[in-house]
């Protein structure tokens, strides 16, 4: 019978109710006591359809949704894959689309995600994520009503989409062809049988300003290399090979680089390689090492079976911006934290920044290095002529002293530094540290008086009585208003720097000024620096650059918002100090940034010219990791809203940090989304190329450059250091994607730093200015009516 029922297993509704009308017109022809028979056979041949229905994997059709209101998924046939919304970070209304482990026989809490659309991308409550009717996966934040993810495509005539057994999310078109595939999207993780190409890249969870920058990539040699940001390379697996080489992750727990034909050219292998083990995965994990994992039934958790770093204290920054890394006996690293800083409730760790007296505090076996910028300079010199030009030197925080063959000293300029220690290492380092006023002790010097012979005896003198009663009286009436102007100066600037370093619980660390001292420290608004933007300087001399808000926004939400934006930290952003809430002032006090603006280079002839091409390629790489760092990095989404020139300034070494972020939660708009922040950032790039602050005049020109392939005609004629062709091609393509009129096409800032930093490819881009309204449509908004 089941054999016999199985060819009915490709009917559908129509060939059932045909067959149902048969079986009917074949009973009324029976004996009355056999009609009953076909009708039994029809119930199981239905029955047997449905489950057969339920049971079998069936494509995700044109218009299938997933929500995070119905919580729903699909999941793949063998049940060991699920694809559906999860709570990110266990914070309430964030959420990412993913593809987590689902088999019954690994918990709930164990069933890792393997692979996010849009890596680091968050939505709101009430979002979706579908197969549109375009033949295209978008992820929808509802709250925001802006596509925030894609898969790009529309144009390839996909018909449905199908979660496999092995974990990989594909879509195909009519003949069932694999137009688009998650395995070619990696995010931080590769399941058996997935490879890593060249130009492709796992990166590790943004979970910190550190995490964000781990990376894995194939570079042009065919080595797998892991490292942190794009100059930090800290472990590099295979042979340098001209092959055409990619990475795959075996079934077998082997990791190896094969060769066009799949020839294994090089390989590592899992501890439990030879064992029978049901799931395994490779991960870059948030400390930055590469580690396989094998599901472990007895234990019911994932054991890691190999670790590219095998002392994680050899990973680069693995204990943050300000520890130290110690690999104990256990095996496991410890983050120690030398560099106390108890006014920063932001910072475990901290080098001192000296006002006034310092010392330098030695630190035996320790080896550190700088992590903005990743760099320090060597000098040959002795172990104590190092601690003493680190003590000379304004701008050091610390050195380091090694003798491995050549001594060198390695000065260090930036108060974020990391580094490791153990018994086994010969580098000295030194950190400066603030020295503790010396207490004075008013009893600790005392004059001895010579004692008059007991039997000399003078004559009294009244005139010199007088005139010292008359000298001492005003002598004491000159120190006791010298000792009291002293007293109130002292205790009027001591309660000013309390009040300026005062973080209250609710400001993140923040200053909270009242608007007196704001007009205080800016001089009353003295010295203008940009629009409602002036420069002003602490108490303790530091300078600082006040925002006047032209705002009404309420104290309450006024106050949040400045917590928020003060509690943002990256490299690339300029740091918000503090904020005046007072009197219907909204003030915003930033770090000061030496420099300047871009801006101001562009627009003056000489200053341009100290903005080579390399500084400027520093720049657009600079902007776009912070921009990228709002979007998906915080904790929720931020957009800048009106990122220009004006806005990105120079520190001392050129590099860029943009300001006035984040003031869309102090006056939101609802259109400043993050299509608008990508627009306003190609702008920005084909600005730094072209030297033209006017992008709309030069962006056709130049795509029609590049396009007929003569870029170098749109790189600006006032570099005079040249320019790299292929960082050149990358900007250009970068620029026009970003300036696309189809926000559907628009990239995401995260594919725009993976693409400018070189680990991404991208396809030549269409014309960005080009319009693409129908016709009917166009003609519509030209006679003003409504299409």
């Amino acid at each position: 019978m089941i054999a016999e029922l199985r060819t009915f297993d490709i009917f559908g509704c129509g060939q059932v109710g045909t067959l149902y009308w048969l079986l009917e017109f074949l009973a009324s022809s029976l004996p009355l006591s056999e009609q009953i028979l076909p009708y039994f056979t029809f119930s199981a041949i239905c029955l047997y359809w449905v489950l057969s229905i339920s049971c079998c994997p069936l494509n995700n059709s044109l218009g299938s949704k997933l929500s995070t209101e119905e919580n729903n998924s699909w999941v793949s046939s063998n049940g060991d894959f699920a694809i559906g919304f999860f709570n990110r970070a266990d914070e309430p209304n964030h959420y990412s689309v993913g593809i987590h482990f689902n088999s019954e026989s690994i918990p709930v809490s164990e069933q890792t995600v393997v692979w996010v659309a849009g890596a680091e991308i968050t939505v709101g409550n009430k979002s979706y994520f579908q197969l549109s009717q375009t033949g295209e996966l978008v992820l929808v934040d509802s709250l925001k009503g802006v596509t925030v993810w894609t898969s790009k495509t529309s144009q390839s005539a996909v018909v449905s989409a199908l979660l496999r057994d092995d974990g990989n999310l594909v879509l195909l078109d009519k003949m069932g062809t694999v137009v688009w595939q998650s395995f070619d999207n990696p995010s931080d993780t590769l399941l058996p049988g997935q490879n890593l190409s060249a130009h492709k890249t796992l990166r590790a969870a943004s979970k910190n300003s550190v995490s964000s920058y781990y990376s894995l990539y194939m570079n042009a040699s065919g080595q797998l290399q892991l490292k942190w940001e794009s100059d930090v390379i800290y472990w590099t697996g295979g042979s340098p090979s001209s092959s055409n080489l990619s990475a795959v992750f075996t079934s077998g727990g082997i990791l190896q680089l094969v060769d066009q034909i799949l020839e294994p050219i090089w390989s590592v292998f899992g501890e439990d390689h030879n064992d029978t083990v049901n799931f395994r995965l490779l991960r870059l994990d948030v400390d930055g090492n590469l580690r396989m994992y094998s599901w472990e039934d007895a234990s019911k958790s994932w054991r890691s079976v190999w670790q590219a770093v095998e002392n994680q204290c050899n990973v680069f920054a693995t204990c943050g911006l300000h520890g130290i890394c110690v690999f104990n006996a256990s095996g496991s690293p410890e983050c120690h934290c030398p560099f106390k800083m108890t006014s920063d409730p932001n910072s475990k760790c901290f080098a001192h920044d000296c006002k006034s007296a310092f010392s330098m505090v030695k630190y035996e076996h320790t080896f550190l290095y700088e992590i903005y910028p990743p760099s320090d300079s060597v000098i040959i010199t002795s172990l104590q002529q190092c601690k003493n030009l680190c003590m000379k030197n304004s701008v050091c925080t610390a050195a380091t002293f090694t003798n491995d063959g050549t001594a060198e000293c390695r000065m260090k300029t930036t108060p974020y530094f990391s580094g490791y220690s153990g018994p086994s290492l010969s580098p000295v380092s030194f950190v400066k540290t603030c020295a503790d006023p010396v207490a004075v002790d008013p009893h600790a010097a005392s004059s001895s008086s010579a004692k008059s012979p007991a039997k000399n005896s003078y004559r009294l003198c009244i005139p010199c009585l007088v005139g010292a009663a008359s000298g001492t009286f005003v002598i004491f009436a000159v120190m006791q208003l010298a000792l009291g102007c002293y007293i109130y100066t002292r205790r009027n600037l001591i309660w000013k720097k309390a009040a300026l370093t005062y973080a209250g619980s609710n400001s993140k660390g923040l200053m909270m000024l009242s608007f007196a001292e704001i007009k205080e420290i800016t001089g009353n608004f003295k010295h203008q620096i940009g629009p409602r933007m002036y420069r002003g300087v602490l108490p303790n001399h530091q300078p600082v650059a006040v925002k006047d808000l032209e705002t009404t926004i309420e104290e309450r939400k006024f106050r949040a918002a400045a917590s928020k934006i003060g509690s943002i930290h990256h490299r690339n952003l300029v740091k918000l100090n503090g904020y005046c809430c007072e009197l219907g002032q909204r003030i915003l006090v930033y770090e000061y940034v030496k420099n300047g603006s871009v801006e101001k280079y562009m627009l003056d002839e000489e200053l341009r010219k100290k903005l080579t091409w390399r500084r400027r390629v520093d720049i657009f790489l600079g902007v776009a990791r912070a921009i990228c760092y709002l979007h998906t990095g915080c904790r929720e989404f931020v957009s800048h809203g009106n990122l220009k020139c004006e806005n990105v300034i120079l520190d001392k070494n050129f590099e860029a940090k943009v300001s006035e972020f984040g003031l869309g939660m102090v006056h939101p708009d609802t259109s400043r989304i993050r299509e608008k922040d990508v627009e306003d950032f190609g702008k920005i790039l084909l600005t730094l190329v072209t030297g033209c602050l006017q992008v709309e005049e030069v962006c056709e020109w130049a795509y029609k450059e590049w396009i007929q392939g003569h870029p170098e005609r749109a790189v600006d004629n006032r570099i005079d250091d040249g320019f790299d062709l292929e960082e050149l091609e990358r900007a250009l393509r970068t620029a026009f994607w970003c300036l696309q009129t189809d926000e559907r096409m628009i990239p995401s800032m995260s594919e725009v730093v993976k693409v400018l930093e070189g680990t991404l490819t991208v396809d030549p881009p269409p014309p960005p200015f080009t319009s693409r309204r129908l016709p009917a449509e166009q003609e519509s908004l030209e006679s003003g009516s409504e299409p």
